[in-house]
């Protein structure tokens, strides 16, 4: 893809790399180490900087070999830097600065690091602001990198419905793909398993904003059969379900392939089919972590196997056939592993990386661990990212299970509710930002504090809850969520302290474009 480099032409360039004798050291907060958000506060002073600054000594050294080359070259160079160094380039001398500051460069670093998708989508949300906002420039794709690496607040809705809702359940699976909200069985009051296939299409994320009202459509129920705290992971425009408990007990191990397909105006189905993956497959369970890794791998760990035993194993299948069938592999079996347990989270973060988090243990205590897993080789490694408690303090969340953790914009997992081992629910949002922890994984211990942040929920907060269902759109912007068990809970078998809820929730991430 050709980007056009503004504002100089190449001829301005020449004459600019001919005057570049006025060279500064790189200001020590832009540093690599210092993270994109200590970057970003050195880029507004620079941009505040006036633009005559004092003239260097006549001894000043001469500008090193990268003043040699090309302005297509350079952009070829920055294009691969992470986005503090280009900010630390952009500060070293004010002949680089408009390049460095190039809306092209920027916007090649949002697709880089956000997705091909997420980028084309936050594109034509910036231009649907601009048609709406009387001709005014969106934000330039710098300040974008910035306000999402800055985030600290989302903004939440009750999502008004028009017509038939599902009934309150917890335990079930909510996808939203083709643009449509998919929700499947789960639990209900009087411990019963649910069949049932509930749709609202919601929009794609691309530019215009999801509706304001939604309308749930019931499709045929009985296919697959009734189950709750299974997994369901999107591959493209494809479910694939896996496991599951019944209501009388029963753990399950069938893999299912539900294909979407949108009808006009505003309908769609979904064709289910068992999978064929040959004689090997993991032991049945249900509760169970899964995420799909480029759609083309579906990987699940651990979860309640028989006679309730908790499971630290990990699985992968794979799925390079094209959804014709599968294989399901045992990996990850070398030590470290993660302890076993049920109800954590598996989120994948780009290439051939996944985060777990939390979960409910062997011996029942809740987990708040945070282990890296890596299938990028013949040796697939599980490692625990551990840091200091008295340094982190108040600077991650509590141990939880039943939460939810997804994908958001700017590689950022949104951790959102759970329980605790007393049962008490919760109600906060976190952001655990995979750039600052595939920094702290590699060694940088100073990213510690900056891998957790607590996020401030304005409007309809959704209220303390853990084990509903979570999905995000196409942009990484608007999550949404549906259901869960609420209220408190003191006996487990008593029913009058259990009530499932059946809204659903719109959580928009806050950001300034």
């Amino acid at each position: 893809m050709a980007y056009r480099v503004e504002p100089a032409s190449q001829e301005s360039w020449r004459r600019k790399r001919g005057r570049a004798k006025k060279w500064r050291q790189p200001w020590p907060a832009m540093g690599c180490g210092g993270g994109i958000e200590a970057a970003c506060g050195g880029a507004d002073r620079m941009e505040d900087e006036e633009a005559g600054a004092p003239s260097s000594s006549s001894s000043s050294p001469p500008p090193p070999p990268v003043a040699q080359l090309g302005y297509d070259q350079l952009l070829s160079v920055l294009r691969l830097l992470p986005p503090e160094a280009v900010l630390s380039f952009a500060a070293t001398c004010r002949a680089f600065r408009a390049w460095a500051s190039s809306d092209a460069l920027w916007e090649a670093l949002c697709r880089r690091d956000w997705g091909a998708r997420t980028a084309a989508a936050l594109a034509e949300r910036r231009r649907e602001r601009e048609r709406g906002g009387g001709g005014v420039p969106p934000a330039p794709w710098r300040r974008v990198y910035a306000e999402v690496a800055r985030l600290g607040a989302l903004s939440a809705r009750r999502v008004p419905v028009r017509g038939a809702s599902p009934r309150p359940r917890a335990s079930h699976s909510l996808n939203l793909v083709a643009g449509w909200l998919v929700l499947f069985g789960g639990g209900c009051e009087g411990g019963h398993h649910l069949d049932d296939t509930w749709v609202a299409y919601a929009g794609t994320g691309a530019g215009n904003r999801p509706p304001t009202v939604l309308s749930w459509q019931q499709l045929a129920s009985g296919i697959p059969s009734g189950r709750f705290s299974h997994s369901c992971t999107q591959v493209g425009d494809t479910l694939v379900l896996f496991g599951g408990i019944t209501d009388w007990g029963q753990r399950l191990n069938d893999t299912w392939i539900g294909q979407v397909i949108s009808e006009e105006p505003r309908r769609m189905r979904i064709s289910w089919r068992l999978l064929e993956v040959g004689l090997l497959a993991p032991p049945p369970r249900g509760a169970h972590a899964a995420c799909g890794v480029d759609d083309k791998f579906i990987v699940i760990h651990g979860g309640i196997g028989l006679y309730g035993s908790r499971l630290g194993d990990t699985w992968l299948l794979d799925l390079s056939n094209g959804l014709r069938s599968g294989s399901w592999h045992q990996i990850g079996n070398t030590w470290p592993l993660p302890p076993p347990r049920s109800g954590h989270s598996l989120t994948w973060i780009g290439g051939t990386r996944m985060v777990l988090f939390g979960g409910r243990g062997s011996e029942f205590e809740v987990l708040n661990d945070v282990w890296l897993f890596d299938i990028s080789d013949h040796c697939p490694k599980w490692k625990e990212l551990k840091y200091d408690l008295s340094s982190a303090l108040g600077e991650m969340p509590f141990p939880r299970v039943g939460h939810s953790a997804i994908l958001a914009l700017g590689g950022k997992v949104l951790v959102y509710g759970g329980e605790d081992s007393q049962r008490r629910r919760k109600d906060d949002f976190w952001i655990l930002d995979t750039p600052a922890l595939l920094q702290y994984e590699s060694g940088s211990k100073k990213m510690t504090k900056r891998m957790w942040k607590r996020l401030r929920i304005d409007g309809q907060c959704p209220n303390y809850r853990s084990f509903h269902g979570a999905c995000v759109d196409t942009s990484g912007c608007y999550v949404y969520i549906f259901g869960g068990m609420v209220d408190g809970l003191v006996h487990p078998a008593e029913a009058l302290g259990l009530r499932f809820d059946g809204q659903l929730y719109q959580v928009e991430l806050v950001l300034h474009l």
